[in-house]
């Protein structure tokens, strides 16, 4: 590495070590004593660097800064292909390269004379060879400039032409132009060596580097030609392409799109561009039309090898006088077989079909002039004028429509009229961006005057002129002229496209101006879906070609042997003369018979265990019970796909929240406050139930910390989340926990006149006044509002449950009902005028009301962001003091952590390295488990448990308790970070009394109340919680009316008037008050926090791609545990311009080891950038690959697709996985291999076209982890199966053909022959790959790393294959040679050794081999179903001999085979028979058992010890405990029961039955009735009292005593020992429970 060996400083100079080390290119740069001086660099040659491969460059080339202003002349050729960039680049700062000169190199000084004329001659050698070297043609220019090369003119670079270089746009050095042969400025080169020239370089070693210079010439020219050759190629190709489907190229419109507003007009709008009409609203998501499903599907099914080869075999077959196996025997099963696997696919694009009509079908009101009847009750036309309904594919551009609340849009169109205040229509573009917040759009003044009813609409003549169709969801461009007079512009306020719905107005009018596949959400979507198929195919198809090898290869070895055969047997046997056969007819004939090695059934059988295994992933553990949505499987294709993914793609709205924002914290005069009342009324909601813990578990470092994840998912501190939401709450206790809201309000209702109660009160009252919400009074009477943003809402629910409820609001006037004196006081109603609201920018980040309390005070309220708020607080200065501090104390911490964390994984990794065999991804795994290997007992369970626990903590990161060094004492007790420090804040510990709830003398120390408030919010923030900091400020009537009158001239101005009303609200909110911060959750969906975790714990990582702003993102990466406290959050910005120098640079401190954890965000127009340039391009998807985590923000459709194609085709050994719920999901959905649709609050757009759909997120767990590597296992189980069993019956066929001659005689009757496959090994085969279940579904949850198995192709591979086929090779080796050997060669044998009984014992050692093997041996979870399939395999093959018996005659085997009757009375009959297939069977299945045995000793996988482990019951309850989150639901209200309820039923049993068993002994025994009871003995009738037994038992040990002190010394007499004897035996049946005394039930 260049960067690790720093230029030696030459005489005369001193290199910047600094710069060296930051800009590894610049190694060759030297710097004066003077200082930095440009002009001291050198010129120097390429050639005396060490050459370097292509792969080596450019993978350095990630480790170093690209932007240099050093210059190197290179006199090599060029360097490896390489797209030219731009010439500035647009994501990096130009002020770094705008003072970058070429100077002419300086003189030598005195000093260095000698070096220097040792340079220079070596400087002329190398010259001359460059002069010999620059004259390249016309034609290598034009291969370079293919190549991406950009020549200069030729010519020598000498110190006085040197200036002249200047002209080479030096400004661009962060991309080069490369000069080849010529010299290069090449700023990225690597440079291992010394920057000046050896002076003893020889004459041999210049001409040793000139020809490899003229070699690399040859090979770039050559690679030049490839690449023009295969430009040209595809030219052609897309030409014809084009041609053929009549694909004609759009062109662009002059001036845009002009469309009239004019819905009398009947016929179609013409587009300018085509000539004909604009396209219909008609949209298609199915992948196949009538005419392409049979050529694309025809395509698909002859890709997989192995179909193609039976088409080539079946070709054969046909041909008369080749086949020896029959004619059409393999054409007509390979068509039955395609037509099945494309009737399936068929169906499916058939649903997809319907759901489209659906679609297309809804009703739309468009404005049709005389065309419909009046509808009563449309406050938008008049009673001349009608509306007609159509359905959604008849809208025309130009159309009118007409919305209504909560309907979807149909179209893009153009906004003319909305009835909502102000004329503003409120608009959810979730759909397609992601956000939750609703878009106000807002026509035009002047149009939605003149377009108010229909008279107006038809009355006035309105021109738009709109931008063609483009992709871009940000940005439109266009105008509308009003009656030839007045020209508006349009932007994307006024546009409302298609997939958004109308929210909270009751109506509004649009006019089309996009329909069908033009609209922006159908554009951004993925036209063309490509055929999904999975990974484990390829595969497949490798080894199927393998196994064609091996048929031409056996088939040839066969001819040949038949060749040396004739020559010496058959020429010499007078019965076979003239019955030569040439070696065509012989080859082909072997060819046919060994083609069934690969089975025809291969791929119909899989598609038979698909289907099985997508009907068994209906898994009520994924059944959401509250939607009554169950997992829907689309597809069954790439079920063992979900065993393999490595990426998951996941949208964040409605997938990993929501859709819903819940007012969470609240911080005010320095103090913390829970509001968690809807936590508690899911609790209530889910009443006492509890999830299973098997044993209780110490506390100790156990704490949940709040802050440690969302707040609504607050759980146990085990992962597995076995606790319910207020768990962790109540667990914490009331030290460090943080007082709940509810507390709150009883401290202030009983102290109403405290400084904390009136700061409170002002608090509430501002999130009740400060917003732009509109209460609404539904038919309940219940108060509902109307908000454009979900977090206002959030907020003034808050306060109404905090006691100020909004009840009115008029033009200038909000009504506040309170109650003052409790829930059960008089309610009391305040009127508040507001005066003004200075409405939220993004460039403000902030919003204020100005308003009149009822007793005429003037009161400022402010809200916005922390950053915004701090420097207009009246303490600024203290406030930023207090917050650096506690900015610097979270910076402590986190690098405090990240350090641990690094510590932990540099210990994993060498631990990794001195172990000989890793098996599993995760260092610290292999090494636990190596450890624990060889201990018994409780200290392997303890073991397991230490290492579970360590994995479901992230090492215990989530178990730490804070530390006083990094917090503020009192914010840390009350935000779950116990400490008790003392600082100049007070004490950090609440008391349990009333009066240490609030600290009043806190209230008043701004220091204090400073200190904590920022703490807060620093918490909330690392929680994941949306933070809003509060501020204050009462105004005089004074300065009031001064800055009135200076706020309505802004409002008023006619230039520049959002700017001077922007400057007006900044004059007032100045020397504002801390008033308070609120936190605002977007509420996670239950259990995705847990389930990141242990998806991350799989292997897999997660990118989050969403619409939605940056900081929403960040903020949810937060709470769903996506970013980790000690993360290194990287931002990537193009407004920054340093994108790829941080790029650089974090792949450098990733690669180093540097970073614990790395999250990289960016947003769409960086990405739309970085997309453009290729060398940016590039270096970001391989830091994307490196880092941890991705968020993708401001991301559009189109954007998301591209990220999730740019992985799939970067990493081909990768198997991605996008989830989404909406129609902005459906592109990357397509994309990925497996795509998921979340049936959410977004409708069923993503779920449609998804491969499966699921309702929570938390489901991906099971489906992945459990079905996903179940089904990978046995689709892996049933492929090396299908291989194993073919190659041991067909290589006792080839083994076989030594002792006929080699005549492709076949050792097996042919119609036995036939059936093999179908009905005597096909449910063994089938069944393995239905029902196997290597690890029980507690293990793969408890844990993840099993899932690795997948992703490294553990299940299957070629390895793998060819240990199965030596095994086969092997047991065939067995079993024909037993069988001929000791039947086939057998002195004494009843029966006739012919080649039907021959074939008979071969062909049933086989039969019962594979069956035994495929469902005993190989089976984990072996059940009555693996006996039954044994049995009518096997029973089946024997019945089928005896029908042969019976039907066969000898011309259905041309005279060959003596069948009939030779099973029942010939073989069968023979005891060697019998025998030899007994002992041959053994001898295999000894081998396989040892084989096994041996492998799983010396060779152990992890699937060997966790099924150990799995017989250990304390271990299987303790995953079962891991994992029971997950296996909860289907314990409770499936069939499924635990280990635990299980061993307890078992328990209980056992106990009940040895109860019962005492008191069958104690009735037994003989009695004697005594005539005269003893009053004194307790008498039994039916139940006795409570007192009366209790004082009997407390009674019985000291009789029982008595009594057998009496027998031993025989004092009793016969009446008392009848008495005492009959109170023993009484007491003996309480005492041990009997009937409704058994289980404690005693009354």
């Amino acid at each position: 590495m260049s960067n690790d060996k720093p230029t030696e400083p030459t005489e005369g100079t001193q290199p910047d070590q600094n710069d060296v080390l930051r800009r590894p290119s610049l190694v060759s740069r030297t710097l004066s004593d003077s200082g930095r001086r440009i002009s001291s660099q050198h010129v120097r040659f390429s050639t005396d660097l060490d050459r370097q491969s292509a792969e080596e460059q450019r993978q350095t080339n990630w480790d170093r800064r690209p932007s240099s202003r050093g210059l190197t002349v290179d006199t090599a050729l060029a360097p490896p292909v390489r797209p030219v960039p731009s010439p500035t680049s647009p994501l990096s700062p130009s002020s770094a390269t705008q003072n970058a000169t070429l100077s002419p190199i300086p003189p030598p000084s005195p000093e260095s004379a000698g070096r220097s004329r040792s340079r220079n001659r070596g400087y002329s050698l190398r010259r001359s060879i460059f002069n010999k070297t620059i004259n390249s043609t016309e034609n290598d220019n034009l291969a370079l400039a293919e190549l991406g090369e950009v020549k200069e003119p030729s010519s020598d670079v000498t110190p006085a032409q040197a200036p002249a270089a200047e002209t080479l746009t030096a400004a661009n050095e962060k991309h080069p132009l490369s000069v080849a042969p010529t010299a290069t400025l090449d700023s990225t080169h690597k440079e291992d060596a010394s920057p000046y020239v050896s002076s003893d370089a020889s004459e041999k070693g210049l001409k040793e580097q000139f020809f490899v210079s003229v070699a690399q010439e040859k090979w770039l020219r050559k690679k030049a030609t490839t690449a023009v050759a295969v430009a040209r190629f595809q030219a052609v190709m897309t030409s014809i392409q084009k041609f053929i489907l009549r694909i004609k190229d759009i062109p662009p419109t002059q001036d845009g799109r002009h469309i009239d507003l004019n819905p009398s007009m009947v016929g179609s709008m013409i587009d300018e561009r085509t000539g004909n009409p604009y396209i219909g609203n008609f949209i298609r998501s199915s992948r196949y039309s009538l005419w392409s499903f049979f050529p694309r599907q025809f395509f698909a099914q002859f890709t997989k090898v192995a179909n193609f080869y039976f088409l080539i075999v079946a070709i054969l077959q046909m041909i008369p006088g080749l086949s020896t196996t029959g004619t059409y025997t393999t054409i007509v099963p390979l068509l039955i077989f395609v037509g099945i696997s494309m009737g399936k696919e068929g169906f499916d694009d058939w649903r997809r079909y319907r759901l489209d009509k659906e679609e297309n079908n809804r009703d739309a009101w468009v404005l049709r002039p005389g065309h419909g009847a009046v509808q009563d009750g449309a406050s938008m036309i008049s009673n001349a004028q009608d509306w007609e309904r159509i359905k959604c594919e008849e809208i025309r551009v130009g159309d009118v429509i007409k919305l209504e609340r909560d309907q979807p849009i149909p179209a893009d169109i153009a906004l003319l009229h909305a009835n909502g205040p102000n004329g503003v229509a409120y608009i959810e573009t979730m759909a397609l961006d992601g956000e939750t917040n609703l878009k106000n759009k807002q026509a035009c003044q002047p149009v939605s005057k003149v377009c108010s009813t229909v008279e107006d609409i038809n009355s006035n003549c309105l021109h738009f002129v709109v931008e063609d169709p483009n992709l871009d969801l940000y940005k439109f461009d266009g105008h509308v002229t009003v009656n030839g007079q007045e020209k508006l512009p349009l932007t994307n306020n006024e546009i409302v496209y298609r997939g958004s719905i109308l929210r909270n107005t009751d109506r509004a009018l649009g006019m089309v101006i996009y329909t069908g596949e033009e609209c922006k959400i159908r554009m951004n979507a993925n036209k063309n879906p490509r055929i999904k198929r999975p990974a484990l195919q390829d595969k497949v198809n490798r080894v199927v070609m393998l196994i064609v090898v091996l048929v031409v290869i056996l088939a040839v070895v066969c001819t040949v042997a038949y060749k040396f055969w004739s020559r010496d047997v058959e020429q010499h046997s007078w019965y076979l003369e003239n019955a030569s056969v040439s070696y065509g007819p012989i080859f082909t004939s072997f060819l046919i018979m060994f083609n069934t090695m690969i089975p025809i059934s291969l791929y119909v059988s899989m598609e038979i265990v698909k289907v099985a295994q997508m009907l068994l992933l209906n898994d009520i553990d994924m059944y959401d019970p509250e939607t009554d949505t169950p997992l829907e499987a689309r597809t069954s294709t790439i079920n063992e796909e979900l065993g393999q993914v490595s990426y998951i793609f996941s949208d964040k709205t409605g997938t990993l929240t929501n859709n819903s924002m819940r007012f969470r914290k609240m911080s005010v005069a320095g103090t913390a406050w829970l509001h968690d009342a809807d936590l508690q009324e899911e609790a209530a909601r889910a009443g006492d139930h509890t999830k299973l813990i098997h044993k209780k578990r110490s506390t100790k470092g156990k704490k949940a910390m709040g802050r440690k994840s969302n707040v609504s998912e607050a759980q146990m501190p085990r992962p597995s989340n076995v606790s319910g939401p207020l768990d962790a709450l109540r667990q914490s206790g009331r030290s460090a926990t943080t007082y709940r809201t509810e507390e709150m309000l009883e401290y202030i209702q009983r102290k109403p006149y405290t400084i904390f109660a009136r700061k409170a009160k002002l608090f509430i009252l501002s999130m009740a006044l400060c917003h732009t919400c509109i209460p609404e009074e539904d038919a309940n009477g219940n108060t509902t509002f109307q908000a454009a943003s979900p977090d206002e809402l959030a907020l003034v629910l808050a306060a109404q449950e905090l006691g100020y409820l909004v009840v009115d609001r008029q033009s200038n006037t909000l009504t506040i009902r309170t109650q003052p004196n409790g829930p059960d006081g008089a309610i009391t109603d305040e009127v508040y005028e507001v005066m003004d609201v200075i409405e939220f920018s993004s460039a403000r980040k902030r919003m204020s009301v100005v308003v009149r309390m009822p007793d005429q005070r003037i009161c400022l309220f402010c809200k916005g962001a922390d950053t915004t708020l701090m420097r207009l607080l009246k303490q600024a200065d203290l406030a930023r003091e207090k917050a650096n501090e506690i900015e610097r104390r979270a910076s402590r911490r986190k690098n405090a952590e990240a350090n641990q964390v690094i510590q932990r994984n540099s210990e994993h990794h060498s631990r990794k390295n001195s172990v000989v065999r890793s098996s599993m991804t995760r260092p610290s795994f292999s090494r636990r488990r190596s450890s624990i290997t060889g201990q018994q007992g409780s200290a392997l369970r303890a073991s397991i448990d230490v290492w579970l626990r360590d994995r479901e903590t992230d090492g215990g990161m989530l178990n730490r308790e804070g530390d006083s060094e990094y917090y503020s004492p009192r914010p840390s007790a009350q935000m779950g970070r116990p400490s008790a420090a003392i600082s100049d804040s007070g004490s950090s510990t609440h008391g349990d009394d009333d009066e240490d709830l609030v600290e009043e003398a806190l209230v008043v120390n701004d220091a204090a109340i400073f200190e904590r408030c920022f703490q807060h919010l620093n918490d909330f923030a690392t929680d994941g919680l949306r933070t809003l900091l509060y501020g204050h400020r009462f105004l005089d009537e004074a300065t009031y009316t001064t800055w009135k009158t200076a706020y309505n001239e802004a409002c008023t101005s006619l230039v520049d008037r959002q700017q001077k009303i922007e400057d007006a609200g900044e004059q007032i909110e100045q020397q504002l008050e801390l008033t308070g911060a609120t936190a605002i959750e977007d509420k996670l969906q239950k259990g995705v926090p847990e389930a990141i975790d242990k998806l991350r714990r799989a292997n897999i990582k997660m990118w989050m791609l969403t619409g939605d702003k940056r900081e929403t993102a960040i903020n949810v990466g937060h709470s769903c545990r996506l970013v980790k406290e000690y993360s290194t959050l990287t931002i990537l910005d193009q407004e920054t311009g340093d994108v790829e120098e941080t790029i650089t640079h974090l792949i450098e401190e990733i690669t180093r080891g540097r970073v614990a954890h790395s999250v990289v965000v960016v947003d769409g127009q960086t990405l739309s950038l970085i997309e453009a340039n290729e060398v940016v391009r590039v270096q970001f998807f391989q830091l994307a690959v490196k880092a941890d985590s991705v968020i993708c923000c401001r991301a559009s459709p189109k954007q998301k697709a591209f990220l999730v194609r740019s992985i799939r085709k970067q990493l081909t050994d990768a198997i991605t996985l996008a989830i989404g719920d909406g129609a902005n999901d459906i592109a990357m959905i397509q994309e990925a291999h497996v795509g998921i649709g979340i049936t959410g609050k977004e409708g069923l757009q993503a779920a449609r076209i998804s491969d499966y759909s699921i309702a929570q997120f938390r489901f991906l767990l099971k489906l992945l982890l459990v079905h996903g590597r179940w089904n990978y296992m046995r689709a892996c189980k049933y492929t090396l199966g299908t291989f194993w069993k073919e190659m041991l019956f067909y290589l006792t066929q080839a083994l076989y053909q030594r002792w006929n001659g080699y005549t492709g005689t076949s050792l097996y009757e042919p119609w036995s022959l036939s059936m093999f496959n179908t009905l005597f090994t096909s449910l063994a085969v089938i069944f393995l790959g239905i029902f196997t279940k290597d690890l029980s579904a507690s293990t793969l949850l408890a844990v993840p790393e099993l899932y690795t198995k997948g992703q490294k192709h553990g299940g299957f591979n070629i390895r793998l294959y060819l240990g199965w086929s030596f095994m086969a090779t092997c047991e065939a080796v067995i079993i024909f040679f037993t069988m001929w050997s000791l039947f086939g060669l057998a002195k004494v044998n009843p029966s006739d050794n012919d080649i039907f009984s021959l074939g008979l014992l071969t062909f049933s050692a086989c039969i019962i081999v594979i069956n035994v093997k495929l469902q005993a041996l190989e089976v984990h979870n072996k059940t009555y179903m693996s006996l039954i399939v044994i049995i009518i395999s096997v029973g089946g093959w024997f019945m089928w001999d005896l029908i042969l018996d019976r039907e066969y005659t000898m011309s259905s085997g041309k005279g060959i085979y003596f069948l009939p009757s030779n099973f029942i009375h010939h073989s069968g009959h023979n005891l060697l028979f019998w025998t030899v297939l007994l002992l041959s069977v053994s001898a295999v299945l000894l081998f396989e058992f040892a084989v096994s045995t041996l492998r799983a000793l010396f060779f152990p996988t992890d699937v060997d010890l966790f099924q150990e482990y799995e017989q250990d019951l304390e271990i299987r309850k303790r995953f079962e405990e891991a994992a029971a989150s997950e296996l909860q639901q289907g314990w409770d209200h499936g069939t499924k029961r635990s280990s635990f309820e299980i061993a307890r039923d078992t328990a209980e049993k056992a106990e009940m039955d040895a109860r019962e068993r005492q008191v069958r002994e104690l009735l037994a025994r003989p009695r004697v009735m005594d005539t005269k009871p003893d009053t004194r003995e307790l008498e039994v009738d039916g139940f006795t009292s409570a007192s009366a037994t209790a004082s009997h038992n407390s009674s019985v040990p000291s009789r029982n005593a008595d009594t057998d002190r009496g027998r031993q010394s025989g004092l009793l007499c016969p009446e008392d020992a009848i008495g005492r004897r009959r109170s023993v035996e009484i007491q003996e049946l309480f005492s041990k429970g009997y009937g409704a005394v058994r289980k404690g039930q005693l009354k």
